[in-house]
C-alpha cells in the first residue's frame, strides 16, 4: 500500500497518471492469442480457439429437410406501447417457449400476457398523478377520466429459428466479453471447457484492460468507443450462428450486438448483468476522483472488489482475484471507464425490443448487482430464462465454474418443442342429389 500512495505523490506532482500502459503493435502470437488493429493505433488482445474444421454434413432427403426446417421454429409477437406519462406498456401476443427450457430452473411458467412497468417519475409534468393512480377516475366526484395517449408504439412480428448449438458445428461461435476491471482470463475455465467439447471461442481484452492497447484518451474508454471496438471483433470472427456471453458491464455489449445484429446472434447469456436500464455514470462516485488519488487508494479498492465480488475471501479466491487480472489496470483507465458509462438508448424498450433468447444467470451473494434487477430484465426480455446460483457471487464463473458451465452447455443445446401443426378444417360431407 505504501508503495501505492508514493505513487501517487508523484503522480500528483508529476501531473501524469502513474502506471500508464502504452499501446502494443498489432501482432500474431503461437500460444492461441491475437493482436487486432481495431481502428488506426487501437489494438485489442483476442482469444481465438476451436475445432479443427469439421467434415461437410451428408446431404438431406426430402424427408429430413422437411422435418428439419420446421424445427425450432418460434412465432415473436409483441406489442411495445410507451406513454407520454413515463409508462411501457409491454404485451406479449404470442407463444414464448419458457416452461420447456431448463431443469430444475428458478421460476417457470408462461410469461403474462401484459407487463406496465414505469419508466420515469408517475406524475405527470403538472404534478398531479396520472391516470389510473389512486384518487383518480369515475369515482373522484365525478370528474371525467383522461384518456392515456401513446407516444409511440412498437410491433414485433417476426418468426426465429431456435436450435440446439452444438460443439464441432462450423457455424457456431461463441463469444465471451468480460466487464469493468477484468480481462479474457476471467473466461479460462469457460473457454478450456468449451473447446473440449468443439466448440469455436472467441474473447477479447477491452481496450486497457489486459494485454489490449490503453489510449491515454479518456474518450476512448466510452460506451460507444468500446462497443465499437466489440462491433469490429464481432464482424471478424462471427458466422452463421453466434452466442453473445457477457460478465457485468460485458452484457451491456451483448444486448447492443443482439440489438444491431438480429440475424446473426443466436442466442445470449448475461452473467450478474443488472436490470434493463439507461447507463448514466454517478457524478458522486468514488471513481470520480482525480487518478493520482485513485492510484493512492488502488490497494483499497482491490481489498474492497474482493470482499464484493466473491462470496468467500479465502487463499483460493485471492489467487483467482490475481490470476483472473480483476482491478489490474491503470487508474486512469478505471475512471475512464466508470465515467465514460453512458448509454441513454439502452433502457427499458431497448430490451423490450430484443427477440433473441436470453439466459440470466445470477450469484445470490453479489453487492454490485441485485438480484430485483436481473429479475426485472427477466421480466421485460421476451425470451428470458433466469438462473440463481447460491454459492456464488459477483465473479460466480470463476467461483463456481462446473455449475456456470453446465448452465451454458445446457442453453446451448436447447431448442423450443416445435409447435403443434394446425389441423386441417373437417369439410362437410358431400350431399348427392336424388
Amino acid at each position: 500500500m505504501l508503495t501505492g500512495v508514493t505513487d501517487g505523490f508523484f503522480c500528483c506532482l508529476l501531473g501524469a497518471p502513474a502506471n500508464a500502459v502504452g499501446p502494443l503493435e498489432s501482432v500474431e502470437s503461437s500460444d492461441g492469442y491475437t493482436f487486432v488493429e481495431v481502428k488506426p493505433g487501437r489494438v485489442l488482445r483476442v482469444k481465438h480457439a476451436g475445432p479443427t474444421p469439421a467434415p461437410a454434413p451428408r446431404p438431406q432427403s426430402p424427408p429430413e429437410a422437411a422435418q428439419g426446417d420446421r424445427s425450432g421454429l418460434v412465432r415473436c409477437q409483441r406489442r411495445i406501447t410507451v406513454y407520454r406519462n413515463g409508462r411501457l406498456l409491454v404485451e406479449n401476443l404470442g407463444r414464448a417457449p419458457r416452461a420447456d427450457l431448463l431443469h430444475g430452473q428458478n421460476g417457470s411458467g408462461e410469461p403474462p400476457a401484459a407487463l406496465e412497468v414505469e419508466l420515469a417519475d408517475p406524475a405527470g409534468s403538472d404534478g398531479r398523478p396520472n391516470p389510473g393512480s389512486a384518487g383518480s377516475g369515475s369515482g373522484s366526484g365525478g370528474r371525467r377520466r383522461r384518456v392515456r395517449r401513446p407516444k409511440r408504439t412498437i410491433h414485433i412480428d417476426c418468426e426465429k429459428r431456435i436450435t440446439s448449438c452444438k460443439g464441432a458445428q462450423a457455424d457456431v461461435v461463441l463469444f465471451f466479453i468480460h466487464g469493468v476491471g477484468g480481462s479474457l482470463a476471467i473466461w479460462k475455465e469457460q473457454l478450456d471447457f468449451f473447446v473440449r467439447l468443439g466448440y469455436e471461442v472467441v474473447a477479447p481484452d477491452l481496450a486497457g484492460h489486459g494485454a489490449s492497447s490503453a489510449p491515454q484518451v479518456a474518450a476512448a474508454y466510452t460506451f460507444y468507443a468500446l462497443a465499437e471496438d466489440m462491433r469490429a471483433i464481432f464482424k471478424r470472427y462471427a458466422k452463421k450462428r453466434n452466442v453473445l456471453i457477457g460478465h457485468s458491464y460485458g452484457v451491456s455489449f451483448c444486448t447492443f450486438l443482439a440489438h444491431e445484429y438480429p440475424e446473426l446472434v443466436h442466442k445470449v447469456v448475461m452473467i450478474n448483468g443488472g436490470g434493463p436500464t439507461a447507463l448514466e455514470p454517478s457524478i458522486c462516485s468514488i471513481f470520480s476522483m482525480p487518478t493520482c488519488v485513485l492510484h493512492c487508494l488502488s490497494p483499497c479498492l482491490a481489498w474492497s472488489f474482493l470482499k464484493a465480488g466473491f462470496a468467500r475471501q479465502g487463499a483460493k479466491e485471492k489467487q483467482l482475484l490475481k490470476e483472473g487480472n480483476a482491478f489490474n489496470v491503470s487508474s486512469f483507465v478505471l475512471r475512464a471507464m466508470m465515467s465514460g458509462q453512458y448509454w441513454p438508448e439502452g433502457d427499458e424498450v431497448y430490451h423490450a425490443e430484443l427477440t433473441v433468447p436470453v439466459l440470466l444467470v445470477h450469484g445470490m451473494h453479489d453487492k454490485f448487482v441485485p438480484v430485483e434487477e436481473d429479475q426485472r430484465m427477466a421480466e421485460i426480455l421476451l425470451l428470458a430464462f433466469l438462473k440463481l446460483i447460491d454459492e456464488g457471487s459477483h465473479m460466480v464463473m470463476l467461483e463456481c465454474p462446473e455449475t456456470v458451465n453446465t448452465l451454458l452447455h445446457e442453453f446451448l443445446l436447447w431448442e423450443p418443442e416445435p409447435s403443434p401443426k394446425a389441423l386441417p378444417e373437417p369439410q362437410p360431407a358431400p350431399v348427392e342429389e336424388k
